[in-house]
Parts: C-alpha cells; structure tokens; sequence
C-alpha cells in the first residue's frame, strides 16, 4: 500500500521524479536543439548557396572550404543544400568530386533548341549542281567529263539530300547509268521560275563571273526545263525509288562535299558513258 502511495505521489510531485526520467527529458531537448539550425549555420547556408550559384564552374570541397568561414561544416551544408535543391528545377550535384548547379535531368528538353545548321558547299558541289542545272538530264560520267575531275562520294549525296538535284530515270545506254536534273526545291532557293531562267553568257560576263578573254566558239548550253523523260530515258525502277526515298547519307562523305576536297583529274578509262 505504501509502494503504490509514493509511485502516485512520484506522478504528481516534481521532486520525485527518477534519474531515468530527467535523462530521457533531457535527451529530448538536446534532439530538439540540434534540429534547430542555428543563425550561425543558416548564415553559412546562405554563404555556401552564393559562392555555388556566382562560380563559373564547378568546386571542389577544398575551395569552398577555403572561401567559408574557419569551424564551418562544409561537408555537412553540402549534403544538406543538395538535399533541399533535390525536388526543385535546378540541384545541386557533385561530379567528378566537384560541386555545381545543375538543370534538373527531368527538365532538360527545356534547354533543348532546334537551329538550323548553315553550311557552304563545297566548289566541287556547286560546279556539280551547275552542270546539272545546265545540262539535265545528265549522268554521273558526263558530269566528271565536263568537270574533267572525278566526282567525290559524297557530292552528289550531299546534293541529293539537300533535295537541290534528284534521280530522274536512266539513260537507254550499256549499263543504263542513272540521270540527274535539278528540282522545285532548287528553283526556289535561286529564286527562279524556270530552269530556262538561269543566267546565259552575256549574263554571267556582265556579272564579272566568267573572263572576258574565253575561246571564240565557248558556249553555254540552254537549260531545258520540263520534268517530261527524253526519248533515250527510261522510268527508274522500283529498286531505284527505294533507294531514292530511302538514302542514307555518309556523314563523311558529306563533310567532304561541304569542305575542301582532294581532286585527281580523270583518266581516260575513267570517262565512261556507261557508268553511273
């Protein structure tokens, strides 16, 4: 009877309360102390935050420890500022043991634009489309006859897929060589009506773009527009509208219709007018 007198009275008077309540009382408190940020470490927060989002490029944690305070918890405000950048539209990430802010991954179709990539071609390309504008319908060997070098791999790819030139039909000659004319697209971007349009010589001597000391019987040949196939074409087959429809371009190959080329003039056994 007695026992249960004090532990009722132990309840209800501060002074006899146990050892063991006033140490799990006082482990609580200190818990809630140190959940608490301090001004001091909310300061360093904020020290931290500024240093990250003005560095032109990532830091390492001995630099920022450098430019924080002496005592401050670097490693510590680190895991606890990624921690709270986590969720939002830029974390705070460490990469190659270095620290920096960075788009969130989940966000980054935001930062994505789509530009178009403008590219010179190359004078071996632009002598190719001028003779085919000029010449059409006109196969790959009778290109390299008036060049008097060889065609490049990817020249005519790269004119092709520009959709300047296409594959008309082929020619009714041994190995039936393929035939190339200039398109819609082409017209367009030279701003022409017609390919009959194309500047003759007296237009291009008066532009200053061809030298007026050239043979007396050099001829420009007249354009022939019309997508109509001459008497000695045939319609592509099948396999050739695939081809056609599906080319894929070597990117090699385009780098060097784009840029300078190397060049070896042709032989005579190169000239075949049987030859795609």
């Amino acid at each position: 009877m007695q026992n249960q007198t004090g532990e009722a009275l132990s309840t209800l008077d501060p002074a006899h309360t146990t050892n063991s309540d006033v140490d799990l009382q006082g482990d609580r408190a200190l818990e809630n102390v140190t959940v608490l940020p301090t001004a001091e470490r909310a300061q360093h927060m904020r020290m931290l935050e500024a240093l990250l989002f003005a560095a032109p490029e990532p830091l390492p944690e001995t630099l920022l420890t450098d430019r924080m305070p002496n005592g401050a918890d670097v490693a510590g405000l680190l895991a606890e500022l990624a921690d709270v950048y986590r969720e939002r539209g830029v974390n705070l990430v460490q990469v190659a043991g270095k620290w920096s802010f960075r788009t969130a991954e989940d966000l980054s179709f935001l930062m994505r634009r789509d530009a178009v990539e403008e590219k010179r071609l190359s004078r071996a390309a632009l002598e190719t489309l001028a003779i085919i504008a000029y010449h059409q319908p006109v196969t790959r060997s009778e290109i390299e006859e008036v060049r008097g070098v060889s065609i490049s791999k990817g020249t005519l790819d790269a004119l092709l897929d520009i959709g300047w030139i296409r594959m008309r039909g082929r020619r009714r000659t041994p190995g039936r060589p393929v035939t190339y004319g200039v398109t819609d697209a082409f017209l367009s971007h030279f701003g022409l009506n017609d390919v009959a349009d194309l500047p003759g010589l007296a237009d291009l001597k008066a532009a200053g773009l061809l030298d007026s000391n050239l043979p007396p019987d050099f001829e420009i040949p007249s354009p022939r527009s019309g997508e109509e196939l001459d008497d000695d074409e045939d319609t592509l087959d099948d396999d050739d509208a695939l081809v056609e429809d599906a080319l894929e371009i070597d990117e090699a190959a385009l780098d060097d219709a784009f840029g300078e080329i190397e060049e070896r003039p042709v032989d005579s056994d190169d000239v075949n007018p049987d030859r795609e």
